[in-house]
């Protein structure tokens, strides 16, 4: 049997080579780190973790939560180890980043089914292939997808927020609440009175901004990890409403109400280091250190990784793809991960999980699988792979886009609860689905 080639060693591509691997099939992942960087990994390891260190919750009335349930029903290999990672982190699955890529690093490099190639590849290869080079996909190789869809990639960025030291947080003024007290009290929160948070905002919008290239200029920014200069701009309240809202979390010390909070998730298992919850942020570094110093409880904050803007790359999947993820102009060509349009970390892997069972399939002259759109993988595949799309951009895993259900009016009004069905339908059809295989 021919072997498969996988292009991008990230959460996607290491998702489908471990899929392949089990299922006794030989793969070639060809990952151009660490002699080729990307500018905003900084290792060579697989799946490396970037922007943040959280999967979202794992409540599965919650979209990503549902999605993590079909990956575990599905046999995902990433989603074991990442909970094996697992950090505190309230209701989300968060996960030390360092442990989580050496774990699936060395799982990769120990199957004797996966050989490993440290190169870049700068144009589709021939056979059965699986590109999954995410979102800094190289641009030879960009410019050779550009050709084969016959038709211009897209373009938006993506920011990374700063991450400070645990020990240089001030807890005479933060203190440690997950909203609503839900979940461990595992986020450190540093609230704002009005004053305080005013001089932050007018900090804010007028901060120096890292200076964009020109080939970057007329770019898109995605909504789901949007700068927090660029979310301020559109009002000064618009904070107050997003990351820095601050219901449901007050300081037993006080019992005050605060006008804006700043929360900050723990990022690694040690407890040493702290991300600072969508603070994305392109922002010049000395302007970052001057802001993070306007936030209470942070005014000696030591800041141990500054936040950056890259350039991401998507292909437009309704043009290109069927809902197995595979080309509609090439057989035994899928894609998956974030090149396909897919936002977010699991959503990443789900992608890899279920482009590496399909070539599997294929190669077994099997049927491949078009999971239904009750079921949360199915409708985000269908959703961006939706020929009708004239204006397609990236997305998350949503209730929006799965299949609607008769639920009563009652019921439907109740969110969580109307969710919990929904949740259940998926889950029922997924575990048939995989028990008459």
């Amino acid at each position: 049997m021919e072997k498969v080639k996988i292009i991008g060693g990230g959460l996607a591509g290491s998702e489908a080579a471990l899929q392949l691997a089990k299922r006794g099939i030989e793969t070639e992942l060809y990952e151009m780190r660490p002699k080729k960087t990307t500018g905003a990994h900084v290792t060579g390891d697989f799946a490396e973790f970037v922007c943040s260190n959280s999967l979202g919750s794992f409540d599965v009335t919650n979209a990503s939560g549902l999605l993590k349930k079909e990956m575990e029903i599905l046999g995902g290999e990433l989603i074991k180890i990442a909970y094996d990672c697992a950090v505190p982190a309230g209701n989300a699955l968060a996960i030390d980043r360092n442990m989580f890529s050496q774990t699936v690093t060395n799982k990769i490099k120990s199957n004797d089914k996966i050989t490993v190639i440290n190169d870049e590849v700068t144009e589709i290869p021939d056979g059965n292939v699986i590109i999954a080079s995410g979102p800094l996909t190289s641009e030879p190789l960009t410019e050779s997808i550009k050709a084969f869809t016959k038709s211009d990639n897209l373009h938006f960025f993506d920011a990374i927020a700063p991450i400070v030291e645990k020990d240089s947080i001030n807890f005479d003024i933060a203190f440690y609440a997950s909203r609503y007290d839900k979940g461990e009290a595992s986020y450190i929160n540093c609230p704002m009175n009005k004053e305080q948070y005013e001089r932050f905002y007018n900090y804010l919008i007028n901060a120096p901004r890292i200076e964009l290239k020109e080939f970057e200029k007329d770019a898109k920014v995605f909504e789901g990890c949007m700068p927090i200069e660029v979310m301020a701009s559109r009002g000064v309240d618009t904070l107050r409403f997003g990351p820095m809202k601050p219901v449901g979390l007050v300081d037993e010390r006080t019992n005050e109400i605060n006008y804006a909070v700043v929360q900050l998730r723990q990022d690694n298992s040690a407890k040493t280091l702290y991300n600072l919850v969508g603070f994305q942020t392109n922002l010049k570094w000395g302007a970052q250190k001057e802001l993070l110093s306007l936030i209470p409880g942070l005014e000696n904050a030591n800041i141990m990784r500054y936040g950056v803007m890259h350039r991401n790359t998507f292909i437009n999947s309704p043009a290109v793809l069927n809902p197995t993820l595979e080309s509609r102009q090439r057989k035994g060509l899928f894609f998956a991960g974030q090149i396909t349009g897919t936002e977010g970390y699991t959503e990443s892997i789900a992608t890899g999980l279920l482009a590496g069972i399909n070539m599997a399939r294929e190669l077994n002259n099997e049927v491949l699988i078009e999971l239904p759109t009750e079921t949360m993988l199915g409708a985000l595949t269908h959703y961006i792979t939706e020929p009708e799309q004239k204006h397609f951009q990236p997305i998350n895993s949503n209730w929006g886009i799965v299949k609607e259900m008769d639920i009563p009016r009652k019921i439907r009004k109740n969110k969580k609860e109307k969710n919990k069905i929904l949740s259940d339908r998926s889950i029922t059809v997924l575990t048939e689905l995989t028990n008459n295989e």
